[in-house]
Protein backbone atom coordinates (compact mmCIF):
# COMPACT_ATOMS: atom_id res chain seq x y z
CA UNK A 1 0.00 0.00 0.00
CA UNK A 2 1.23 3.53 -1.21
CA UNK A 3 0.68 6.97 -0.53
CA UNK A 4 -1.62 7.89 2.23
CA UNK A 5 -5.31 8.08 3.23
CA UNK A 6 -6.75 10.82 4.51
CA UNK A 7 -10.45 10.84 6.47
CA UNK A 8 -12.50 14.38 6.11
CA UNK A 9 -15.42 14.09 8.87
CA UNK A 10 -14.42 11.70 11.09
CA UNK A 11 -15.71 13.25 14.51
CA UNK A 12 -19.43 13.36 12.58
CA UNK A 13 -21.59 10.09 12.57
CA UNK A 14 -20.89 8.88 9.18
CA UNK A 15 -17.30 9.74 9.17
CA UNK A 16 -16.68 7.24 12.76
CA UNK A 17 -18.22 4.46 11.30
CA UNK A 18 -16.06 4.77 8.07
CA UNK A 19 -13.47 5.11 10.70
CA UNK A 20 -14.25 2.19 12.88
CA UNK A 21 -14.56 0.13 9.45
CA UNK A 22 -10.82 1.51 8.35
CA UNK A 23 -9.55 0.19 11.10
CA UNK A 24 -10.78 -3.29 11.12
CA UNK A 25 -8.96 -3.46 8.18
CA UNK A 26 -5.92 -2.09 9.32
CA UNK A 27 -6.34 0.68 7.43
CA UNK A 28 -4.49 3.31 9.59
CA UNK A 29 -5.72 7.47 7.55
CA UNK A 30 -4.82 10.76 8.49
CA UNK A 31 -7.87 12.34 10.27
CA UNK A 32 -8.77 15.75 9.41
CA UNK A 33 -11.44 18.46 10.08
CA UNK A 34 -11.98 22.15 11.36
CA UNK A 35 -11.77 21.30 15.34
CA UNK A 36 -8.09 20.65 16.34
CA UNK A 37 -9.15 19.32 19.98
CA UNK A 38 -12.11 16.99 18.78
CA UNK A 39 -9.43 15.52 16.13
CA UNK A 40 -6.62 14.66 18.68
CA UNK A 41 -8.80 13.28 21.28
CA UNK A 42 -10.17 10.88 18.70
CA UNK A 43 -6.81 9.94 17.27
CA UNK A 44 -5.79 9.07 20.53
CA UNK A 45 -8.57 6.96 21.62
CA UNK A 46 -7.43 5.02 18.58
CA UNK A 47 -4.04 4.63 19.02
CA UNK A 48 -2.25 7.68 18.11
CA UNK A 49 -3.31 8.45 14.83
CA UNK A 50 -2.07 11.04 12.22
CA UNK A 51 -4.36 14.05 12.55
CA UNK A 52 -4.17 17.68 10.70
CA UNK A 53 -6.40 21.02 10.96
CA UNK A 54 -7.96 21.64 7.40
CA UNK A 55 -10.95 23.51 6.26
CA UNK A 56 -13.20 21.76 3.73
CA UNK A 57 -14.35 25.35 2.57
CA UNK A 58 -10.46 26.16 2.11
CA UNK A 59 -8.71 24.98 -1.39
CA UNK A 60 -6.08 26.09 -0.54
CA UNK A 61 -5.75 24.55 2.72
CA UNK A 62 -7.51 21.27 1.21
CA UNK A 63 -4.36 21.31 -1.49
CA UNK A 64 -1.94 20.93 1.29
CA UNK A 65 -3.82 17.30 2.79
CA UNK A 66 -3.45 14.78 -0.42
CA UNK A 67 -1.01 14.16 -3.57
CA UNK A 68 -0.73 11.53 -6.49
CA UNK A 69 -2.02 8.30 -5.44
CA UNK A 70 -3.11 9.39 -2.18
CA UNK A 71 -6.81 8.72 -0.88
CA UNK A 72 -8.68 11.39 0.21
CA UNK A 73 -12.48 10.55 1.64
CA UNK A 74 -15.19 12.68 2.89
CA UNK A 75 -18.40 12.38 4.68
CA UNK A 76 -18.43 15.84 5.38
CA UNK A 77 -21.82 17.56 4.08
CA UNK A 78 -24.55 18.52 2.58
CA UNK A 79 -21.91 17.75 -0.04
CA UNK A 80 -24.08 20.75 -2.32
CA UNK A 81 -22.52 23.69 0.19
CA UNK A 82 -19.21 22.08 1.46
CA UNK A 83 -18.30 19.17 -0.77
CA UNK A 84 -17.09 20.88 -4.24
CA UNK A 85 -13.58 22.04 -2.63
CA UNK A 86 -12.46 18.71 -1.37
CA UNK A 87 -13.52 17.27 -4.59
CA UNK A 88 -11.72 19.85 -6.52
CA UNK A 89 -8.59 19.47 -3.88
CA UNK A 90 -8.07 15.17 -4.83
CA UNK A 91 -8.63 16.03 -8.95
CA UNK A 92 -5.96 18.77 -9.17
CA UNK A 93 -3.51 16.42 -6.81
CA UNK A 94 -4.17 13.48 -8.88
CA UNK A 95 -5.67 12.15 -5.59
CA UNK A 96 -7.87 9.42 -5.59
CA UNK A 97 -11.47 10.46 -3.86
CA UNK A 98 -14.28 9.15 -2.03
CA UNK A 99 -17.14 10.71 -0.92
CA UNK A 100 -20.69 9.33 1.02
CA UNK A 101 -23.15 11.53 -0.61
CA UNK A 102 -26.46 11.23 -1.14
CA UNK A 103 -26.93 14.28 -3.38
CA UNK A 104 -27.69 12.88 -6.96
CA UNK A 105 -27.25 16.99 -8.05
CA UNK A 106 -23.32 16.85 -6.65
CA UNK A 107 -22.41 14.04 -8.56
CA UNK A 108 -23.94 15.20 -11.70
CA UNK A 109 -22.16 18.27 -11.45
CA UNK A 110 -18.69 16.61 -10.08
CA UNK A 111 -19.09 14.60 -13.63
CA UNK A 112 -18.91 18.61 -15.23
CA UNK A 113 -16.15 20.29 -12.94
CA UNK A 114 -14.00 17.20 -12.29
CA UNK A 115 -14.28 14.90 -14.89
CA UNK A 116 -11.79 16.06 -17.15
CA UNK A 117 -9.34 17.39 -14.85
CA UNK A 118 -9.52 13.89 -12.89
CA UNK A 119 -8.62 11.93 -16.55
CA UNK A 120 -5.75 14.19 -16.85
CA UNK A 121 -3.84 13.58 -13.03
CA UNK A 122 -5.06 10.12 -13.06
CA UNK A 123 -7.66 10.81 -9.79
CA UNK A 124 -10.22 8.19 -9.44
CA UNK A 125 -13.18 9.96 -8.24
CA UNK A 126 -16.25 7.78 -6.55
CA UNK A 127 -19.20 10.20 -5.21
CA UNK A 128 -21.61 8.54 -3.74
CA UNK A 129 -19.90 5.26 -2.89
CA UNK A 130 -21.85 3.77 0.04
CA UNK A 131 -25.52 2.62 0.40
CA UNK A 132 -26.58 5.47 -1.58
CA UNK A 133 -25.62 4.03 -4.78
CA UNK A 134 -23.67 1.40 -5.11
CA UNK A 135 -26.19 -1.31 -4.56
CA UNK A 136 -28.78 -0.21 -6.84
CA UNK A 137 -26.13 -0.29 -9.66
CA UNK A 138 -24.79 -3.24 -9.22
CA UNK A 139 -27.65 -4.99 -8.96
CA UNK A 140 -28.97 -3.16 -12.12
CA UNK A 141 -26.04 -4.01 -14.02
CA UNK A 142 -26.69 -7.93 -13.09
CA UNK A 143 -30.19 -7.61 -14.16
CA UNK A 144 -29.95 -6.01 -17.29
CA UNK A 145 -26.83 -8.67 -18.48
CA UNK A 146 -28.85 -10.98 -17.04
CA UNK A 147 -31.97 -9.73 -19.14
CA UNK A 148 -30.28 -9.53 -22.61
CA UNK A 149 -30.27 -7.37 -25.28
CA UNK A 150 -34.46 -6.81 -25.11
CA UNK A 151 -33.80 -5.00 -22.16
CA UNK A 152 -34.50 -1.09 -22.49
CA UNK A 153 -35.98 -0.42 -19.09
CA UNK A 154 -34.72 -0.78 -15.59
CA UNK A 155 -36.54 -0.19 -12.12
CA UNK A 156 -34.59 0.06 -8.86
CA UNK A 157 -36.27 -0.03 -5.44
CA UNK A 158 -34.34 0.84 -2.13
CA UNK A 159 -36.11 -0.52 0.71
CA UNK A 160 -35.00 -1.56 4.37
CA UNK A 161 -36.25 -4.67 6.71
CA UNK A 162 -37.22 -3.65 10.16
CA UNK A 163 -38.42 -0.50 11.04
CA UNK A 164 -36.34 2.59 10.56
CA UNK A 165 -38.69 4.55 12.69
CA UNK A 166 -35.17 5.22 14.64
CA UNK A 167 -33.08 4.23 12.69
CA UNK A 168 -32.25 7.20 10.60
CA UNK A 169 -29.45 9.68 10.84
CA UNK A 170 -29.68 13.54 11.27
CA UNK A 171 -28.31 13.51 8.25
CA UNK A 172 -30.43 11.65 6.16
CA UNK A 173 -33.41 13.39 7.69
CA UNK A 174 -31.93 16.52 6.54
CA UNK A 175 -31.18 15.33 2.70
CA UNK A 176 -34.75 13.99 2.99
CA UNK A 177 -36.53 17.32 3.86
CA UNK A 178 -34.89 19.45 1.26
CA UNK A 179 -35.30 16.80 -1.07
CA UNK A 180 -38.73 17.42 -1.07
CA UNK A 181 -38.49 20.63 -3.44
CA UNK A 182 -35.58 19.44 -5.43
CA UNK A 183 -36.06 18.41 -8.95
CA UNK A 184 -35.48 14.69 -9.47
CA UNK A 185 -33.41 13.92 -12.18
CA UNK A 186 -34.46 11.04 -14.37
CA UNK A 187 -33.78 8.76 -17.28
CA UNK A 188 -36.09 8.85 -19.94
CA UNK A 189 -36.28 8.78 -23.78
CA UNK A 190 -32.34 8.21 -24.00
CA UNK A 191 -31.98 11.80 -22.07
CA UNK A 192 -31.93 13.06 -18.51
CA UNK A 193 -34.86 15.47 -17.51
CA UNK A 194 -36.22 16.72 -14.10
CA UNK A 195 -39.16 15.36 -12.37
CA UNK A 196 -41.07 16.04 -9.28
CA UNK A 197 -39.94 13.66 -5.95
CA UNK A 198 -42.91 11.07 -5.52
CA UNK A 199 -44.54 12.06 -9.04
CA UNK A 200 -44.57 8.55 -9.69
CA UNK A 201 -45.18 5.19 -7.93
CA UNK A 202 -44.42 1.64 -7.80
CA UNK A 203 -44.53 -1.79 -6.59
CA UNK A 204 -41.50 -3.85 -5.94
CA UNK A 205 -42.09 -7.07 -4.80
CA UNK A 206 -39.65 -7.70 -1.40
CA UNK A 207 -39.10 -11.19 0.27
CA UNK A 208 -42.47 -11.98 -0.98
CA UNK A 209 -44.72 -9.20 -0.38
CA UNK A 210 -45.55 -5.83 -2.66
CA UNK A 211 -44.30 -3.28 -1.30
CA UNK A 212 -44.60 0.39 -3.00
CA UNK A 213 -41.96 2.92 -3.47
CA UNK A 214 -42.23 6.34 -4.61
CA UNK A 215 -39.95 7.81 -7.39
CA UNK A 216 -36.40 9.58 -5.78
CA UNK A 217 -33.53 9.48 -7.50
CA UNK A 218 -29.92 7.62 -8.05
CA UNK A 219 -26.64 7.91 -9.95
CA UNK A 220 -28.08 4.92 -11.57
CA UNK A 221 -29.37 7.28 -13.71
CA UNK A 222 -26.07 8.94 -14.54
CA UNK A 223 -24.16 5.92 -14.86
CA UNK A 224 -26.22 3.13 -16.20
CA UNK A 225 -27.10 4.81 -19.47
CA UNK A 226 -23.03 5.31 -20.41
CA UNK A 227 -22.60 1.33 -19.69
CA UNK A 228 -25.87 0.34 -21.57
CA UNK A 229 -26.96 2.68 -24.31
CA UNK A 230 -30.04 0.93 -24.77
CA UNK A 231 -31.53 1.65 -21.79
CA UNK A 232 -34.52 3.82 -22.47
CA UNK A 233 -35.40 4.94 -19.40
CA UNK A 234 -34.13 3.96 -15.72
CA UNK A 235 -36.13 4.86 -12.30
CA UNK A 236 -34.60 5.00 -9.04
CA UNK A 237 -37.69 4.63 -6.26
CA UNK A 238 -37.37 4.85 -2.18
CA UNK A 239 -39.67 2.07 -0.13
CA UNK A 240 -38.34 2.77 3.47
CA UNK A 241 -41.55 3.59 4.62
CA UNK A 242 -44.41 1.94 2.04
CA UNK A 243 -47.50 2.75 3.89
CA UNK A 244 -46.09 5.97 3.51
CA UNK A 245 -45.59 6.24 -0.09
CA UNK A 246 -49.29 7.94 -1.62
CA UNK A 247 -48.85 10.61 1.21
CA UNK A 248 -45.35 11.37 0.60
CA UNK A 249 -46.41 12.01 -2.76
CA UNK A 250 -49.41 14.18 -2.22
CA UNK A 251 -46.70 16.10 0.36
CA UNK A 252 -44.48 16.59 -2.28
CA UNK A 253 -47.08 18.13 -4.91
CA UNK A 254 -47.69 20.50 -1.68
CA UNK A 255 -44.24 21.81 -1.16
CA UNK A 256 -43.59 22.31 -4.83
CA UNK A 257 -46.74 24.80 -4.91
CA UNK A 258 -45.34 25.95 -1.89
CA UNK A 259 -42.09 26.87 -2.96
CA UNK A 260 -42.89 29.07 -5.96
CA UNK A 261 -43.33 32.01 -2.81
CA UNK A 262 -41.72 33.34 -0.08
CA UNK A 263 -44.04 32.64 2.47
CA UNK A 264 -44.69 29.29 1.70
CA UNK A 265 -40.80 28.49 1.81
CA UNK A 266 -40.88 30.05 4.98
CA UNK A 267 -44.03 27.79 6.11
CA UNK A 268 -42.78 24.86 4.81
CA UNK A 269 -39.31 25.32 6.19
CA UNK A 270 -40.75 25.21 9.72
CA UNK A 271 -43.35 22.50 9.25
CA UNK A 272 -40.59 20.29 7.92
CA UNK A 273 -37.71 21.20 10.91
CA UNK A 274 -39.29 18.18 13.15
CA UNK A 275 -37.89 15.97 10.29
CA UNK A 276 -34.10 16.64 11.00
CA UNK A 277 -34.24 15.01 14.87
CA UNK A 278 -31.45 14.84 16.97
CA UNK A 279 -27.73 15.03 16.29
CA UNK A 280 -26.05 11.84 15.48
CA UNK A 281 -27.74 8.23 14.10
CA UNK A 282 -28.83 4.94 15.01
CA UNK A 283 -26.30 2.63 17.52
CA UNK A 284 -24.84 -0.80 16.95
CA UNK A 285 -27.95 -2.00 18.46
CA UNK A 286 -30.49 0.02 16.66
CA UNK A 287 -28.49 -0.75 12.70
CA UNK A 288 -28.63 -4.31 13.81
CA UNK A 289 -32.65 -4.32 13.70
CA UNK A 290 -32.48 -3.67 10.32
CA UNK A 291 -30.99 -4.87 6.79
CA UNK A 292 -30.99 -2.92 3.68
CA UNK A 293 -32.95 -4.78 0.76
CA UNK A 294 -32.24 -3.52 -3.14
CA UNK A 295 -34.23 -4.70 -6.08
CA UNK A 296 -33.80 -3.79 -9.68
CA UNK A 297 -35.64 -5.08 -12.10
CA UNK A 298 -35.11 -5.16 -16.25
CA UNK A 299 -37.91 -5.06 -18.59
CA UNK A 300 -38.63 -5.02 -22.63
CA UNK A 301 -39.90 -1.11 -22.15
CA UNK A 302 -40.89 1.34 -19.50
CA UNK A 303 -43.95 -0.91 -17.45
CA UNK A 304 -43.54 -3.23 -19.80
CA UNK A 305 -42.40 -7.06 -19.32
CA UNK A 306 -40.06 -7.77 -17.10
CA UNK A 307 -37.07 -9.95 -18.27
CA UNK A 308 -34.68 -10.70 -15.40
CA UNK A 309 -34.83 -9.13 -11.20
CA UNK A 310 -31.77 -9.14 -9.14
CA UNK A 311 -32.52 -8.63 -5.64
CA UNK A 312 -29.70 -7.98 -3.09
CA UNK A 313 -29.68 -7.88 1.05
CA UNK A 314 -27.07 -6.74 3.47
CA UNK A 315 -26.30 -4.85 6.69
CA UNK A 316 -28.54 -1.42 7.82
CA UNK A 317 -27.49 1.43 5.72
CA UNK A 318 -25.20 2.68 7.45
CA UNK A 319 -23.01 -0.07 8.73
CA UNK A 320 -23.56 -0.79 4.43
CA UNK A 321 -21.74 2.63 3.50
CA UNK A 322 -19.77 2.77 5.67
CA UNK A 323 -18.12 -1.25 5.05
CA UNK A 324 -18.29 0.01 1.10
CA UNK A 325 -16.14 3.12 1.73
CA UNK A 326 -13.31 1.05 3.94
CA UNK A 327 -13.49 -1.78 0.88
CA UNK A 328 -12.85 1.18 -1.95
CA UNK A 329 -10.50 3.04 -0.01
CA UNK A 330 -8.35 0.09 0.20
CA UNK A 331 -8.61 -0.88 -3.15
CA UNK A 332 -7.96 2.10 -4.22
CA UNK A 333 -4.40 2.70 -2.24
CA UNK A 334 -3.64 -1.00 -3.60
CA UNK A 335 -4.59 -0.98 -7.52
CA UNK A 336 -2.88 1.03 -10.18
CA UNK A 337 -4.77 -0.33 -13.28
CA UNK A 338 -8.37 1.69 -12.14
CA UNK A 339 -9.99 3.83 -14.65
CA UNK A 340 -9.96 7.47 -13.64
CA UNK A 341 -12.12 10.31 -13.80
CA UNK A 342 -15.31 10.60 -12.19
CA UNK A 343 -16.83 7.23 -12.20
CA UNK A 344 -19.34 5.00 -11.34
CA UNK A 345 -18.66 1.65 -9.34
CA UNK A 346 -18.62 -0.89 -11.85
CA UNK A 347 -16.32 1.00 -14.44
CA UNK A 348 -13.76 1.95 -11.55
CA UNK A 349 -13.28 -1.56 -10.49
CA UNK A 350 -15.07 -3.69 -13.05
CA UNK A 351 -18.10 -5.92 -12.21
CA UNK A 352 -16.61 -9.27 -10.57
CA UNK A 353 -13.89 -7.24 -8.74
CA UNK A 354 -17.28 -4.87 -7.20
CA UNK A 355 -19.74 -8.13 -7.01
CA UNK A 356 -16.70 -9.68 -4.62
CA UNK A 357 -16.07 -6.93 -2.81
CA UNK A 358 -20.22 -6.26 -1.41
CA UNK A 359 -20.24 -9.86 -1.08
CA UNK A 360 -17.37 -9.42 1.32
CA UNK A 361 -19.14 -7.00 3.01
CA UNK A 362 -22.05 -8.70 3.58
CA UNK A 363 -24.40 -7.41 0.22
CA UNK A 364 -25.77 -10.53 -1.33
CA UNK A 365 -28.46 -11.80 -3.59
CA UNK A 366 -29.73 -13.73 -6.09
CA UNK A 367 -30.55 -13.02 -9.68
CA UNK A 368 -33.53 -15.11 -11.79
CA UNK A 369 -35.22 -14.11 -15.28
CA UNK A 370 -38.73 -13.61 -15.60
CA UNK A 371 -39.48 -14.53 -19.00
Amino acid sequence: MTGRTVLLGATGYTGGLVLDAMLRRGLKPTLAGRNGTSLASLAERHGGLDHVVADVSDLADLRKLVGPGDVLITTVGPFERLGFPVAQAAADAGAHYIDSTGEVGFVRALQDRCHARARETGSVMLPAFGYDYVPGVLAAHLAVRQGGDAVRAVDVGYFATGSLRRGLSQGTRNTGRSGLTLPVPHWHGHRLIDRRPASNLRDFTVRGRRRTAFLLSGTEVLFLPQAFPQLDTVSVHNGWFPALSRPVQAISAAAATAVRHAFGRKLLGLLTRPMSGQSGGPDAAERARTRSHIVAVASDAPDGVPLAEVHLEGPSIYTLTAELIAWGAHRLATRHDLTPGVVGPVEAFGLDALRLGCAEVGLQGRTHERQ
